[in-house]
Protein backbone atom coordinates (compact mmCIF):
# COMPACT_ATOMS: atom_id res chain seq x y z
CA UNK A 1 0.00 0.00 0.00
CA UNK A 2 2.61 1.85 0.21
CA UNK A 3 2.58 2.81 -3.79
CA UNK A 4 -0.68 4.64 -3.11
CA UNK A 5 0.97 7.05 -0.95
CA UNK A 6 2.09 9.82 -3.74
CA UNK A 7 -1.94 10.99 -4.46
CA UNK A 8 -2.66 12.17 -0.82
CA UNK A 9 0.99 13.65 -0.57
CA UNK A 10 0.39 15.00 -3.92
CA UNK A 11 -2.99 16.47 -2.80
CA UNK A 12 -2.12 17.61 0.55
CA UNK A 13 0.89 19.27 -0.74
CA UNK A 14 -0.91 21.61 -3.20
CA UNK A 15 -4.19 22.12 -1.29
CA UNK A 16 -1.42 24.17 0.64
CA UNK A 17 0.16 25.92 -1.67
CA UNK A 18 -3.15 27.23 -2.59
CA UNK A 19 -3.72 28.47 0.41
CA UNK A 20 -0.70 30.24 0.67
CA UNK A 21 -1.05 31.81 -2.56
CA UNK A 22 -4.31 32.68 -1.97
CA UNK A 23 -3.36 34.70 1.15
CA UNK A 24 -0.36 36.16 -0.43
CA UNK A 25 -2.19 36.90 -3.82
CA UNK A 26 -4.37 39.02 -1.13
CA UNK A 27 -2.04 40.56 1.26
CA UNK A 28 -0.27 41.70 -1.94
CA UNK A 29 -2.93 44.03 -2.94
CA UNK A 30 -3.13 41.65 -6.47
CA UNK A 31 -6.08 42.45 -8.36
CA UNK A 32 -8.95 39.99 -7.71
CA UNK A 33 -9.06 38.68 -11.55
CA UNK A 34 -5.40 37.57 -12.00
CA UNK A 35 -5.58 36.40 -8.41
CA UNK A 36 -8.51 34.12 -9.44
CA UNK A 37 -6.68 33.00 -12.69
CA UNK A 38 -3.83 32.03 -10.81
CA UNK A 39 -5.30 30.09 -8.56
CA UNK A 40 -8.38 28.72 -11.37
CA UNK A 41 -5.50 27.78 -13.26
CA UNK A 42 -3.23 26.34 -10.84
CA UNK A 43 -6.41 24.16 -9.89
CA UNK A 44 -7.31 23.17 -13.49
CA UNK A 45 -3.80 21.78 -14.16
CA UNK A 46 -3.15 20.24 -10.63
CA UNK A 47 -6.73 17.85 -10.90
CA UNK A 48 -6.67 17.33 -14.77
CA UNK A 49 -7.78 13.88 -16.24
CA UNK A 50 -4.66 12.93 -18.13
CA UNK A 51 -2.90 13.74 -14.82
CA UNK A 52 -5.00 12.55 -12.41
CA UNK A 53 -4.51 9.26 -14.32
CA UNK A 54 -0.98 8.93 -14.30
CA UNK A 55 -0.98 10.29 -10.64
CA UNK A 56 -2.95 7.67 -9.37
CA UNK A 57 -1.08 4.35 -10.87
CA UNK A 58 0.87 2.94 -8.01
CA UNK A 59 4.39 4.39 -7.73
CA UNK A 60 7.31 5.10 -5.48
CA UNK A 61 6.80 8.01 -3.48
CA UNK A 62 9.69 10.55 -5.35
CA UNK A 63 12.38 12.66 -3.56
CA UNK A 64 11.64 16.02 -1.99
CA UNK A 65 13.62 18.29 -4.23
CA UNK A 66 11.88 16.00 -6.93
CA UNK A 67 8.53 17.04 -5.91
CA UNK A 68 9.87 20.40 -5.32
CA UNK A 69 10.74 20.69 -9.07
CA UNK A 70 7.12 19.38 -10.04
CA UNK A 71 5.14 21.87 -8.04
CA UNK A 72 7.43 24.90 -9.38
CA UNK A 73 6.00 23.92 -12.58
CA UNK A 74 2.24 23.64 -11.47
CA UNK A 75 2.78 27.38 -9.79
CA UNK A 76 4.11 28.03 -13.21
CA UNK A 77 1.07 26.56 -15.64
CA UNK A 78 -0.70 29.83 -14.09
CA UNK A 79 -0.19 33.66 -15.56
CA UNK A 80 1.93 34.50 -12.25
CA UNK A 81 5.80 33.41 -12.47
CA UNK A 82 7.94 33.14 -9.06
CA UNK A 83 11.76 33.82 -8.26
CA UNK A 84 13.75 30.76 -6.86
CA UNK A 85 13.62 32.58 -3.45
CA UNK A 86 9.88 32.78 -2.92
CA UNK A 87 9.35 29.37 -4.43
CA UNK A 88 11.95 27.56 -1.76
CA UNK A 89 10.12 29.07 1.16
CA UNK A 90 6.75 28.26 -0.45
CA UNK A 91 7.57 24.72 -0.88
CA UNK A 92 9.17 24.60 2.89
CA UNK A 93 5.78 26.18 4.62
CA UNK A 94 3.95 23.64 2.09
CA UNK A 95 5.95 20.69 3.79
CA UNK A 96 5.85 21.61 7.42
CA UNK A 97 2.31 22.25 6.63
CA UNK A 98 1.10 18.57 5.92
CA UNK A 99 4.18 17.41 8.08
CA UNK A 100 2.07 18.36 11.29
CA UNK A 101 -1.34 17.18 9.70
CA UNK A 102 -0.17 13.88 9.37
CA UNK A 103 1.15 13.96 12.69
CA UNK A 104 -1.79 14.75 14.74
CA UNK A 105 -3.57 12.36 12.95
CA UNK A 106 -5.67 10.60 15.10
CA UNK A 107 -6.03 7.45 13.69
CA UNK A 108 -4.39 6.68 9.93
CA UNK A 109 -7.65 6.68 8.08
CA UNK A 110 -8.09 10.10 8.98
CA UNK A 111 -5.30 11.15 6.18
CA UNK A 112 -8.13 10.54 3.83
CA UNK A 113 -10.54 13.12 5.39
CA UNK A 114 -7.50 15.93 5.62
CA UNK A 115 -7.30 15.31 2.32
CA UNK A 116 -11.05 15.98 1.81
CA UNK A 117 -10.40 19.06 3.11
CA UNK A 118 -7.64 20.18 0.69
CA UNK A 119 -10.20 18.99 -1.92
CA UNK A 120 -13.21 20.91 -0.19
CA UNK A 121 -10.99 24.30 -0.35
CA UNK A 122 -10.02 23.96 -4.00
CA UNK A 123 -14.07 23.16 -4.45
CA UNK A 124 -14.86 26.65 -2.87
CA UNK A 125 -11.92 28.48 -4.97
CA UNK A 126 -13.79 27.53 -8.61
CA UNK A 127 -17.12 27.56 -7.27
CA UNK A 128 -18.09 29.74 -10.27
CA UNK A 129 -16.17 27.31 -12.72
CA UNK A 130 -18.27 24.82 -14.05
CA UNK A 131 -15.19 22.83 -15.88
CA UNK A 132 -13.24 23.16 -11.83
CA UNK A 133 -15.98 21.78 -10.54
CA UNK A 134 -16.50 18.97 -12.70
CA UNK A 135 -12.25 18.36 -12.40
CA UNK A 136 -12.90 18.53 -8.59
CA UNK A 137 -15.46 15.81 -8.56
CA UNK A 138 -14.26 13.49 -10.39
CA UNK A 139 -10.94 13.60 -8.24
CA UNK A 140 -13.54 13.30 -5.33
CA UNK A 141 -14.73 10.06 -6.90
CA UNK A 142 -11.56 8.91 -7.79
CA UNK A 143 -10.26 9.39 -4.65
CA UNK A 144 -13.07 7.71 -2.83
CA UNK A 145 -12.45 4.74 -5.36
CA UNK A 146 -9.22 4.06 -4.16
CA UNK A 147 -9.09 4.73 -0.55
CA UNK A 148 -12.51 3.92 1.04
CA UNK A 149 -12.26 0.35 0.67
CA UNK A 150 -8.55 0.34 2.60
CA UNK A 151 -8.13 -1.10 6.06
CA UNK A 152 -6.68 0.77 9.14
CA UNK A 153 -3.18 -1.31 8.81
CA UNK A 154 -3.23 0.28 4.55
CA UNK A 155 -3.90 3.21 5.71
CA UNK A 156 -1.06 2.76 8.48
CA UNK A 157 1.51 1.65 5.96
CA UNK A 158 0.90 5.32 4.23
CA UNK A 159 1.06 6.91 6.71
CA UNK A 160 4.57 5.45 7.74
CA UNK A 161 5.73 6.00 4.54
CA UNK A 162 4.33 9.87 4.39
CA UNK A 163 6.48 10.08 7.72
CA UNK A 164 9.54 8.92 6.15
CA UNK A 165 8.94 11.51 3.83
CA UNK A 166 8.96 14.34 6.43
CA UNK A 167 11.93 12.26 8.40
CA UNK A 168 14.39 15.07 9.70
CA UNK A 169 12.75 18.06 7.84
CA UNK A 170 12.54 20.68 11.04
CA UNK A 171 12.10 23.92 9.63
CA UNK A 172 10.76 26.86 11.96
CA UNK A 173 7.73 28.53 10.89
CA UNK A 174 6.86 31.61 12.97
CA UNK A 175 3.15 30.74 12.69
CA UNK A 176 3.32 27.08 14.33
CA UNK A 177 6.15 28.97 16.67
CA UNK A 178 3.56 31.63 18.19
CA UNK A 179 1.11 28.83 18.39
CA UNK A 180 3.55 26.91 20.39
CA UNK A 181 2.98 23.67 18.71
CA UNK A 182 6.80 23.65 17.83
CA UNK A 183 10.02 24.07 19.19
CA UNK A 184 12.73 26.46 19.09
CA UNK A 185 14.24 23.41 16.84
CA UNK A 186 12.08 22.89 14.50
CA UNK A 187 10.26 19.45 15.91
CA UNK A 188 6.36 19.54 16.58
CA UNK A 189 4.81 19.38 20.07
CA UNK A 190 2.37 16.45 20.25
CA UNK A 191 -0.48 16.60 22.34
CA UNK A 192 -1.21 14.54 25.27
CA UNK A 193 -4.62 15.59 25.86
CA UNK A 194 -7.63 16.39 23.07
CA UNK A 195 -10.39 13.95 21.73
CA UNK A 196 -10.17 10.96 20.91
CA UNK A 197 -10.45 9.08 17.57
CA UNK A 198 -13.81 7.60 16.68
CA UNK A 199 -14.55 4.16 18.16
CA UNK A 200 -11.87 4.23 20.88
CA UNK A 201 -12.13 4.94 24.53
CA UNK A 202 -10.52 6.63 27.00
CA UNK A 203 -6.76 4.52 27.81
CA UNK A 204 -6.51 3.61 32.11
CA UNK A 205 -8.17 0.54 31.41
CA UNK A 206 -6.17 -2.84 31.08
CA UNK A 207 -8.57 -6.00 30.41
CA UNK A 208 -7.11 -9.41 31.16
CA UNK A 209 -9.03 -12.28 28.91
CA UNK A 210 -9.05 -15.56 29.15
CA UNK A 211 -8.82 -18.25 26.00
CA UNK A 212 -12.06 -17.68 25.03
CA UNK A 213 -12.28 -14.07 24.88
CA UNK A 214 -14.27 -13.59 28.20
CA UNK A 215 -12.54 -10.61 30.38
CA UNK A 216 -11.52 -12.34 33.78
CA UNK A 217 -9.73 -9.19 34.93
CA UNK A 218 -9.80 -5.58 34.74
CA UNK A 219 -6.96 -3.25 36.24
CA UNK A 220 -6.70 0.71 35.77
CA UNK A 221 -3.97 3.32 36.01
CA UNK A 222 -3.61 7.00 36.39
CA UNK A 223 -3.51 8.56 32.57
CA UNK A 224 -1.84 12.39 33.09
CA UNK A 225 -4.10 13.71 29.58
CA UNK A 226 -7.45 14.92 29.47
CA UNK A 227 -9.64 13.13 27.09
CA UNK A 228 -13.13 14.18 24.96
CA UNK A 229 -15.52 11.63 24.36
CA UNK A 230 -15.06 10.26 20.56
CA UNK A 231 -16.78 12.06 18.00
CA UNK A 232 -18.51 10.92 14.87
CA UNK A 233 -17.04 9.53 11.86
CA UNK A 234 -15.95 12.04 8.96
CA UNK A 235 -17.88 11.77 5.77
CA UNK A 236 -17.15 10.99 2.84
CA UNK A 237 -19.97 12.79 0.77
CA UNK A 238 -18.80 15.61 -1.30
CA UNK A 239 -20.29 18.29 0.63
CA UNK A 240 -20.23 16.14 3.88
CA UNK A 241 -18.61 16.98 7.21
CA UNK A 242 -15.13 15.46 7.60
CA UNK A 243 -14.96 16.33 11.33
CA UNK A 244 -11.30 17.00 11.82
CA UNK A 245 -10.13 20.57 10.86
CA UNK A 246 -6.82 19.25 9.63
CA UNK A 247 -5.99 20.25 6.14
CA UNK A 248 -8.38 23.42 6.17
CA UNK A 249 -6.82 26.66 5.46
CA UNK A 250 -4.84 27.79 8.77
CA UNK A 251 -4.29 31.08 7.14
CA UNK A 252 -8.05 32.50 6.65
CA UNK A 253 -7.90 33.08 10.45
CA UNK A 254 -3.79 34.78 10.01
CA UNK A 255 -4.19 37.45 8.13
CA UNK A 256 -0.50 38.39 8.41
CA UNK A 257 1.71 35.27 8.95
CA UNK A 258 4.11 35.94 11.24
CA UNK A 259 7.44 34.12 9.70
CA UNK A 260 10.50 36.19 11.55
CA UNK A 261 13.79 34.43 10.10
CA UNK A 262 15.95 33.41 13.26
CA UNK A 263 18.96 32.91 11.15
CA UNK A 264 20.65 32.12 8.01
CA UNK A 265 18.95 29.39 6.06
CA UNK A 266 20.62 26.12 6.04
CA UNK A 267 22.52 25.97 2.47
CA UNK A 268 22.38 22.54 2.23
CA UNK A 269 18.73 22.22 2.29
CA UNK A 270 18.41 25.21 -0.06
CA UNK A 271 21.10 23.58 -2.31
CA UNK A 272 19.07 20.13 -2.54
CA UNK A 273 16.20 22.45 -3.53
CA UNK A 274 17.40 24.39 -6.16
CA UNK A 275 19.42 21.77 -7.72
CA UNK A 276 17.00 18.40 -7.56
CA UNK A 277 18.49 14.94 -7.94
CA UNK A 278 18.60 14.26 -12.28
CA UNK A 279 17.61 10.37 -11.11
CA UNK A 280 14.79 11.89 -8.81
CA UNK A 281 13.80 14.63 -11.00
CA UNK A 282 13.64 12.78 -14.46
CA UNK A 283 10.77 10.10 -12.85
CA UNK A 284 8.48 13.27 -12.76
CA UNK A 285 9.44 14.75 -16.37
CA UNK A 286 6.36 13.39 -17.79
CA UNK A 287 3.98 14.80 -14.69
CA UNK A 288 5.65 17.91 -15.39
CA UNK A 289 4.44 18.11 -19.07
CA UNK A 290 1.53 16.96 -18.39
CA UNK A 291 0.88 19.89 -16.02
CA UNK A 292 1.60 21.78 -19.01
CA UNK A 293 4.68 23.50 -18.01
CA UNK A 294 7.73 22.12 -19.54
CA UNK A 295 10.84 23.85 -20.50
CA UNK A 296 8.61 26.85 -21.22
CA UNK A 297 7.15 27.42 -17.42
CA UNK A 298 9.43 30.34 -16.72
CA UNK A 299 7.88 31.91 -20.17
CA UNK A 300 5.63 34.78 -19.61
CA UNK A 301 2.82 36.07 -21.64
CA UNK A 302 1.24 39.24 -22.60
CA UNK A 303 -1.07 38.71 -19.31
CA UNK A 304 1.74 37.10 -17.28
CA UNK A 305 3.42 39.19 -13.83
CA UNK A 306 6.04 37.84 -11.92
CA UNK A 307 5.73 37.50 -8.23
CA UNK A 308 7.85 37.74 -5.20
CA UNK A 309 5.96 35.68 -2.79
CA UNK A 310 6.93 37.26 0.44
CA UNK A 311 8.14 40.61 -0.71
CA UNK A 312 7.00 44.38 0.95
CA UNK A 313 6.75 42.39 4.01
CA UNK A 314 9.76 42.23 6.38
CA UNK A 315 8.40 39.32 8.52
CA UNK A 316 7.01 37.05 5.60
CA UNK A 317 9.93 37.94 3.27
CA UNK A 318 11.98 35.88 5.65
CA UNK A 319 9.92 32.67 5.83
CA UNK A 320 11.05 29.46 7.40
CA UNK A 321 14.44 28.30 8.19
CA UNK A 322 16.21 25.20 8.78
CA UNK A 323 16.06 24.28 12.29
CA UNK A 324 20.46 24.81 13.66
CA UNK A 325 21.81 21.55 15.09
CA UNK A 326 22.57 21.47 18.83
CA UNK A 327 25.79 23.52 19.42
CA UNK A 328 27.23 20.88 21.86
CA UNK A 329 29.46 17.77 20.81
CA UNK A 330 29.97 19.48 17.04
CA UNK A 331 32.26 19.23 14.79
CA UNK A 332 32.75 21.41 11.99
CA UNK A 333 34.53 20.36 8.98
CA UNK A 334 36.03 22.36 6.37
CA UNK A 335 35.87 20.40 3.65
CA UNK A 336 36.26 23.47 0.93
CA UNK A 337 39.57 22.48 -0.28
CA UNK A 338 38.64 18.97 -1.14
CA UNK A 339 35.22 20.01 -3.22
CA UNK A 340 37.34 19.70 -6.45
CA UNK A 341 38.59 16.41 -5.90
CA UNK A 342 35.22 15.08 -4.62
CA UNK A 343 32.94 16.93 -7.27
CA UNK A 344 34.29 14.29 -10.39
CA UNK A 345 34.14 12.00 -8.42
CA UNK A 346 30.33 12.57 -7.46
CA UNK A 347 29.92 12.56 -11.62
CA UNK A 348 31.63 9.24 -11.71
CA UNK A 349 28.99 7.65 -9.60
CA UNK A 350 25.99 9.24 -11.50
CA UNK A 351 27.18 7.84 -15.06
CA UNK A 352 27.84 4.87 -13.05
CA UNK A 353 24.02 4.61 -11.67
CA UNK A 354 22.46 6.03 -15.38
CA UNK A 355 24.94 2.57 -16.50
CA UNK A 356 23.96 0.20 -14.24
CA UNK A 357 20.33 1.29 -14.12
CA UNK A 358 20.56 1.13 -18.12
CA UNK A 359 22.11 -2.85 -17.94
CA UNK A 360 19.58 -3.80 -15.59
CA UNK A 361 16.60 -2.96 -17.49
CA UNK A 362 18.40 -4.31 -20.30
CA UNK A 363 19.32 -7.73 -19.29
CA UNK A 364 15.83 -8.21 -17.13
CA UNK A 365 13.33 -6.98 -19.06
CA UNK A 366 11.35 -4.75 -16.44
CA UNK A 367 11.05 -1.09 -16.21
CA UNK A 368 12.81 1.07 -13.70
CA UNK A 369 10.81 3.45 -11.33
CA UNK A 370 9.35 5.67 -13.56
CA UNK A 371 10.95 4.62 -16.35
CA UNK A 372 6.67 4.37 -17.66
CA UNK A 373 6.79 8.34 -17.24
CA UNK A 374 10.01 8.40 -19.22
CA UNK A 375 8.47 6.51 -22.22
CA UNK A 376 5.42 8.25 -21.97
CA UNK A 377 7.51 11.30 -22.27
CA UNK A 378 8.96 10.33 -25.66
CA UNK A 379 5.64 9.62 -27.04
CA UNK A 380 4.71 13.34 -26.78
Amino acid sequence: MASRAVPLLFINLGGEMLYILEQRLRAQGIPDDKATKVLHDIIGAMFSRPFLLELFKPQEVFSRPALRSLYQRLAHTSIMRLNPTSMDKLYDLMTMAVKQQVLLCLRPRDLLFVTLNHLDAAREMVRESPHGLALISNTHHVLIDTYSCMTSGEFQVIRQMLLYFFQDLHIRVSLFLKEKVQSSNGRFILPVSGPLPCGTEPPGTIRIHNNVGAVIKTKTFLVEGRYEPPVRDGSLDPYGDRVTRLGTNMYSAAQNLDTRKQGKRNSTNAQSCLAPDPLATVELNLLANLLGGGQGCGRVNSDGFSFDLFAGDTEEGDLCVSAPASCENVINIDASKQSQLVAPELQKVLLDLHSNSAVLQASTGESSPGQDLLDMMDAL
